[in-house]
């Protein structure tokens, strides 16, 4: 008797977002690196050199992150002023929640 070969399932990493803790797919988040230089960026390939934290690609994530520490906190380091206003502009440039539609009487 001869055995069937199942395809192999592709593991997908999962991490874990700083503001809302919500555990999602690696490339559904947006990482922010700590680069060994001390610069803090957002890292688009998700492959730099550093030490990393993950956000969702929400505004709110996003700002409540900077707004709470959990980002200093996750990449131990207390952020300048010049990283702060970077990540809000960054942040600000991602879509809002959508708004909540309330039903009528």
């Amino acid at each position: 008797m001869k055995k069937i070969k199942k395809p192999k399932q592709k593991h997908v990493p999962i991490r874990t977002c700083v503001a809302c803790r919500e555990a999602k797919p690696k490339r559904e988040l947006t990482r922010i690196v700590l680069l060994p230089d001390g610069d803090v960026v957002i890292d688009k390939t998700g492959k730099l050199n550093g030490r990393g934290a993950y956000v969702c690609r929400r505004r709110s994530c996003g700002e409540e992150a900077l707004m709470r520490g959990a980002l200093a906190r996750a990449l131990r380091v207390s952020l300048s002023s010049g990283d702060v206003d970077e990540l809000q502009s960054y942040f600000a440039s991602l879509p809002a929640p959508p708004a909540k539609i309330e039903a009528g009487p």
